[in-house]
Protein backbone atom coordinates (compact mmCIF):
# COMPACT_ATOMS: atom_id res chain seq x y z
CA UNK A 1 0.00 0.00 0.00
CA UNK A 2 1.30 3.37 -0.84
CA UNK A 3 0.50 6.76 -0.60
CA UNK A 4 0.45 9.32 -3.13
CA UNK A 5 3.70 10.54 -3.56
CA UNK A 6 5.40 7.22 -2.75
CA UNK A 7 2.79 5.76 -5.97
CA UNK A 8 3.49 8.74 -8.45
CA UNK A 9 7.46 8.31 -7.04
CA UNK A 10 7.76 4.45 -8.00
CA UNK A 11 5.37 4.05 -10.81
CA UNK A 12 7.08 3.44 -14.02
CA UNK A 13 10.15 2.04 -11.90
CA UNK A 14 12.60 5.30 -12.98
CA UNK A 15 15.72 5.80 -11.93
CA UNK A 16 14.27 9.49 -11.14
CA UNK A 17 11.64 7.81 -9.21
CA UNK A 18 13.87 6.04 -6.98
CA UNK A 19 16.28 9.29 -6.37
CA UNK A 20 13.24 11.41 -5.33
CA UNK A 21 11.87 8.40 -3.22
CA UNK A 22 15.52 8.46 -1.56
CA UNK A 23 15.87 12.07 -0.82
CA UNK A 24 12.26 12.48 0.90
CA UNK A 25 13.43 9.19 3.25
CA UNK A 26 16.96 10.77 3.81
CA UNK A 27 15.34 13.74 4.63
CA UNK A 28 13.11 11.98 7.37
CA UNK A 29 16.09 10.64 8.50
CA UNK A 30 17.61 13.87 8.75
CA UNK A 31 14.63 15.29 10.40
CA UNK A 32 13.87 12.60 13.21
CA UNK A 33 17.48 12.43 13.88
CA UNK A 34 18.62 15.98 14.70
CA UNK A 35 15.28 18.21 15.70
CA UNK A 36 13.40 15.80 16.48
CA UNK A 37 15.72 13.65 18.58
CA UNK A 38 16.87 16.20 21.05
CA UNK A 39 18.86 15.99 23.75
CA UNK A 40 16.62 13.85 26.34
CA UNK A 41 16.42 11.14 23.78
CA UNK A 42 19.91 11.17 22.45
CA UNK A 43 21.02 10.68 25.76
CA UNK A 44 18.38 8.71 27.22
CA UNK A 45 18.72 6.08 24.74
CA UNK A 46 21.99 5.11 25.66
CA UNK A 47 22.27 2.22 28.17
CA UNK A 48 25.57 3.14 28.94
CA UNK A 49 24.90 7.33 29.14
CA UNK A 50 23.85 9.25 32.63
CA UNK A 51 20.36 10.81 32.02
CA UNK A 52 20.19 12.25 35.55
CA UNK A 53 20.61 16.00 34.48
CA UNK A 54 16.86 15.51 33.04
CA UNK A 55 15.61 14.36 36.52
CA UNK A 56 16.95 17.14 38.28
CA UNK A 57 19.15 14.79 40.42
CA UNK A 58 16.54 12.24 41.65
CA UNK A 59 17.03 8.72 40.67
CA UNK A 60 16.31 7.94 37.08
CA UNK A 61 13.64 5.62 36.04
CA UNK A 62 14.68 1.96 35.49
CA UNK A 63 15.52 0.85 32.22
CA UNK A 64 15.01 4.39 30.69
CA UNK A 65 17.15 3.92 27.85
CA UNK A 66 14.72 1.36 26.61
CA UNK A 67 11.82 3.71 26.33
CA UNK A 68 14.24 6.31 24.81
CA UNK A 69 15.89 4.14 22.21
CA UNK A 70 11.96 2.61 21.26
CA UNK A 71 10.59 6.31 21.12
CA UNK A 72 13.37 7.17 18.89
CA UNK A 73 13.13 4.31 16.84
CA UNK A 74 9.05 5.35 16.09
CA UNK A 75 9.63 8.49 14.97
CA UNK A 76 11.56 7.01 12.08
CA UNK A 77 9.71 4.20 11.88
CA UNK A 78 7.00 6.83 11.54
CA UNK A 79 8.74 8.72 8.79
CA UNK A 80 9.35 5.92 7.25
CA UNK A 81 5.72 5.15 7.00
CA UNK A 82 4.05 8.40 6.17
CA UNK A 83 6.75 8.73 3.35
CA UNK A 84 6.08 5.83 1.41
CA UNK A 85 2.91 4.74 3.39
CA UNK A 86 3.95 1.19 4.31
CA UNK A 87 3.51 -0.52 7.40
CA UNK A 88 5.66 -3.09 6.48
CA UNK A 89 8.77 -0.70 5.85
CA UNK A 90 7.99 1.37 8.69
CA UNK A 91 8.50 -2.01 10.90
CA UNK A 92 11.71 -2.62 9.05
CA UNK A 93 12.85 0.43 10.30
CA UNK A 94 12.24 0.43 13.45
CA UNK A 95 13.63 -2.84 14.03
CA UNK A 96 17.02 -1.66 11.91
CA UNK A 97 17.16 1.37 13.57
CA UNK A 98 17.00 0.40 17.32
CA UNK A 99 19.46 -2.32 16.64
CA UNK A 100 21.34 0.12 14.91
CA UNK A 101 21.22 2.71 17.81
CA UNK A 102 22.12 -0.29 20.47
CA UNK A 103 25.17 -0.96 18.56
CA UNK A 104 26.01 2.64 18.13
CA UNK A 105 25.75 3.59 21.67
CA UNK A 106 27.47 0.32 23.29
CA UNK A 107 30.15 1.38 21.05
CA UNK A 108 30.99 -1.69 18.55
CA UNK A 109 30.53 0.96 15.71
CA UNK A 110 31.57 4.55 14.71
CA UNK A 111 28.93 7.14 14.45
CA UNK A 112 29.82 7.29 10.96
CA UNK A 113 29.16 3.99 10.58
CA UNK A 114 25.99 4.33 12.50
CA UNK A 115 24.78 6.95 9.79
CA UNK A 116 26.14 5.29 6.77
CA UNK A 117 24.08 2.10 7.80
CA UNK A 118 20.71 4.08 8.53
CA UNK A 119 21.30 5.89 5.39
CA UNK A 120 22.03 2.79 3.80
CA UNK A 121 18.33 1.47 5.07
CA UNK A 122 16.66 4.11 3.70
CA UNK A 123 18.42 3.87 -0.06
CA UNK A 124 17.13 0.20 0.27
CA UNK A 125 13.88 1.01 0.93
CA UNK A 126 13.93 2.80 -1.96
CA UNK A 127 15.01 0.60 -4.54
CA UNK A 128 12.52 -1.99 -3.33
CA UNK A 129 9.47 0.24 -3.57
CA UNK A 130 11.13 1.58 -7.08
CA UNK A 131 11.60 -1.83 -8.35
CA UNK A 132 8.06 -2.55 -8.56
CA UNK A 133 7.68 -4.79 -5.27
CA UNK A 134 5.07 -4.31 -3.52
CA UNK A 135 4.86 -4.63 0.56
CA UNK A 136 2.57 -7.00 2.28
CA UNK A 137 1.08 -4.30 4.57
Amino acid sequence: MFNGFAESAVSGGTLGGFLLLAFALLIGHALADYPLQGAFLATGKNRNGDPSDFFGGTSVPKRLWLHALTAHSLIHAGFVWVITGSAALALAEFILHWIIDLIRCDERISYNIDQLFHCLCKLAYAALLASGMRMPF
